[in-house]
């Protein structure tokens, strides 16, 4: 059967329409019926200006569009907006350094098939208007060097080139302090630290989130809650989120520093001390347990190469979980928080002092990963409901502290709660983004009075502030970039502001060569 040429041109053109439409929807998110809204429009063009009409002069030969890698580069763009909300391009060098392997993104691997065969099929469609019509082979020739000007990909890959050549190339080194520890603490307390994976204490608004938040309000009210945690550039995904509160700096990611460029990294930031060097240094025994591979994104690299003695991922613990019932990143967290209940325990009665850290991944965008746990506590989960999984992190923490205390495990301990960063792109998302963000913190325990402590800080100030929460005393209040909260002395993003701060961090060098020097 021959498909005639009009139908093809319909064809092509509505396909063509759809695609603009969707980049638009995805960009600026807009409601769902914006595709619709421009494919119309899109055709009316079509129509009135005869795009691809029979009427119109074919090219001589079999033309290819000049446009073909610009929309390439536009597809990939929307794809990465379209998963994470924001394009963070050192998420996307850091990971591809790092080590991709043992992800459970499996849904955004399925959307990456989706989007290559509509690019594909896009790219069809675009061929066959610029041979059909011989006006369309001249407009996609200007219509190419727009998509190049106008593509965030490559404008913030221009905004990364430019520090090569710009004059202030030391300017966050400069204001760097080498962590360190001036005088112990009298008594050293053990730490727990739980990353609760990408909730941000933005949920906390009831307005616009309802309860999702509630259990972490009633955590705060025992303890030290701190409003105003921004976030930094290169501290938005979970290892740079790890690095900036126990480092003290963003997480730069190598880049033309590491020499092997198609091999992983050998170890992560070995040119400076954190939180884990300094713990070590004085006899702490450090664990870090996740309920996802230590392998993806340089975790156990990260956390065995600054003082840790052991690193726990789902390689390690999945056969320690119920048969069956893992999801597509590792362990639940309610078989995660169970392991931890058990590990601390040890550690306690080692009568040695010791740090925990552990990472949760329930409010793992786009829809979470709700434990059995929480159905059985708050009812059928809809699969697609973010809040419920942020809701569901909040109860499990909360609990899973309460028990600790009950067995007088949090005796000396200072217990650290935060977010790791600001969550990307999931089912809130228009609600979530529609007023300023922030980060959870909040501390407990150690004599640590309950108050709320409201000021501009990022994740970097988190270091300091956990050192002195600990009874250790620093250099004027500092480590790495950050400012202790509990000091009166202002942090950088008071300073400064976060916009000057992260303009700043893209046309550094000496630091981004300070945190690899050593690298492989």
């Amino acid at each position: 059967m021959t498909i005639s040429r009009d139908t093809r041109r319909w064809c092509a053109l509505t396909y063509i329409g759809l695609c603009i439409g969707y980049a638009i929807m995805v960009v600026w998110v807009l409601p769902w019926w914006t595709p619709v809204a421009v494919t119309l429009a899109w055709l009316a063009i079509g129509h009135r200006f005869h795009w691809g009409h029979v009427s119109q002069r074919a090219t001589q030969r079999k033309a290819w569009p000049w446009s073909a890698l610009p929309l390439i580069l536009w597809w990939v763009y929307i794809y990465l907006d379209d998963s994470f909300g924001q394009l963070d391009l050192g998420a996307v060098i850091f990971h591809l350094q790092a080590g991709i392997e043992e992800n459970g993104s499996t849904d955004r691997q399925i959307a990456g098939v989706i989007y290559t065969v509509a690019a594909i099929a896009m790219l069809v469609a675009v061929t066959w208007l610029v041979r059909a019509d011989h006006r369309w082979r001249l407009w996609e020739r200007v219509l190419s060097l727009f998509l190049l000007a106008f593509n965030p990909l490559l404008f913030g890959l221009s905004l990364r080139g430019a520090s090569v050549i710009d004059d202030d190339e030391s300017w966050l080194n400069d204001r760097y302090q080498p962590p360190e520890i001036l005088a112990e603490a009298p008594q050293p307390p053990n730490l727990i630290y739980l990353y609760m994976e990408s909730t941000e204490r933005t949920y906390g608004d009831t307005q616009r989130f309802g309860n999702a938040y509630e259990d972490l309000d009633r955590l705060g009210q025992e303890g030290v809650v701190f409003h105003g945690v921004k976030q930094l550039d290169n501290t938005g995904w979970t290892m740079a989120g790890m690095v900036a509160s126990q480092c003290g700096v963003p997480l730069m990611p190598a880049g033309l520093m590491h020499d092997n460029q198609f091999e992983p990294l050998s170890d992560v930031l070995p040119g400076v001390d954190c939180l884990g060097d300094l713990l070590h240094a004085r006899g702490y025994d450090l664990t870090y347990m996740g309920g996802a591979s230590t392998k993806f994104a340089g975790k156990a690299k990260f956390y065995l190469g600054h003082g840790f003695d052991t690193a726990l991922g789902r390689d390690e613990l999945e056969d320690k979980a119920p048969s069956g019932y893992l999801n597509d990143w590792g362990l639940y967290d309610d078989t995660l928080l169970d392991l931890a209940e058990k590990r601390i325990r040890r550690l306690h009665d080692s009568q040695k002092p010791y740090a925990f850290f552990g990472l949760t991944l329930a409010g793992h965008p786009p829809f979470g990963h709700p434990s059995q746990s929480c159905i059985d506590n708050q009812g059928t989960f809809d699969g697609t409901d973010i809040l419920y999984s942020v809701k569901c992190t909040g109860w499990l923490v909360r609990n899973f502290i309460e028990r600790l205390r009950a067995e007088g495990l949090l005796d000396n301990t200072l217990v650290v709660v935060a977010s790791d960063h600001l969550s990307m792109k999931n089912s809130a998302w228009e609600d979530l983004i529609a007023e300023e963000r922030e980060n959870t913190l909040i501390m407990l325990g150690n004599g640590l009075r309950p108050r709320v402590i409201e000021r501009p800080a990022s994740m970097v100030d988190v270091l300091p502030t956990l050192l002195e929460a600990m009874g250790y005393t620093i250099p004027d209040h500092r480590a790495g970039l950050g400012v202790s909260l509990f000091s009166s002395s202002p942090t950088l993003i008071e300073r400064y502001s976060l916009e000057e701060m992260n303009q700043r961090m893209r046309s550094e060098n000496r630091l981004q060569e300070r945190l690899w020097n050593g690298v492989n």
